[in-house]
């Protein structure tokens, strides 16, 4: 279910949204200009706002800093927001405003306030957009996990891993090192004036190593 703003009515989303026969309700709403209401296959509800803006009237809502009141009153309200941004026309030379201040405003949405910015060409493409998007709601949403998979590591790439994650020492370095002392327990136990004489050491960094192998844990 697609409930509208009765002020939406004029931009002919109504008549779109007929046409790929969807259900909606027209309302006088406080916040947003579209909720979206629906349920996934666990039967958890969802309710997500979406304010729809053409590209003009976004650059004037920037100017009479209506914009962020609207995005505010979104993330009050629900739980889940988007932003359409909607025209074929570039943004940056509709009106007279410098284009960092709009590439500062886009900044913002996305990061100041997280709400996406979902470009569409027209109502046609923004009823579109809101068809797919109830339909994608009707499955459960993955939980994506953050940690990279990856292979195994051979004896000698953990070898070269480990001794390149020491200060100042760099994968090319730690292959050098390898050649001299062939062994992670050999290095520890080298002298300083034995990791000078190790290409690409040098003394600062010699001495930064023989503190860090030796000084007490505090």
């Amino acid at each position: 279910m697609i409930i509208l703003d009765q002020r939406e009515r004029n931009s002919g989303i109504e008549k779109e949204l007929a046409k790929r026969s969807m259900d909606f309700e027209i309302k006088n709403l406080i916040s947003a200009d579209y909720i979206l209401q629906t349920s996934t296959n666990d039967s958890k509800q969802v309710t997500i706002g979406i304010e729809r803006k053409t590209k003009s009237d976004f650059l004037n809502s920037i100017i009479d800093k209506r914009l962020f009141q609207q995005l505010l009153a979104l993330k009050e309200n629900f739980k889940f927001s988007l932003l359409i941004l909607e025209g074929k026309e570039n943004i940056f030379s509709l009106r007279n405003i410098h284009p960092n201040a709009i590439r500062g405003a886009l900044l913002s949405i996305v990061l100041d306030y997280n709400i996406p910015i979902i470009e569409t060409r027209n109502i046609s493409d923004t009823a579109a957009f809101l068809e797919t998007l109830s339909k994608r709601l009707e499955h459960p949403i993955k939980n994506i996990s953050l940690q990279q998979k990856r292979k195994d590591l051979s004896l000698k790439e953990q070898q070269e891993f480990f001794i390149s994650s020491l200060p100042y020492i760099g994968p090319k370095t730690s292959k050098e090192i390898l050649k001299n002392f062939k062994t992670i327990k050999s290095l520890i136990n080298a002298t300083e004036k034995e990791l000078i004489e190790v290409d690409k050491i040098g003394k600062k960094k010699a001495k930064e190593l023989m503190k860090l192998f030796n000084e007490e844990y505090k």
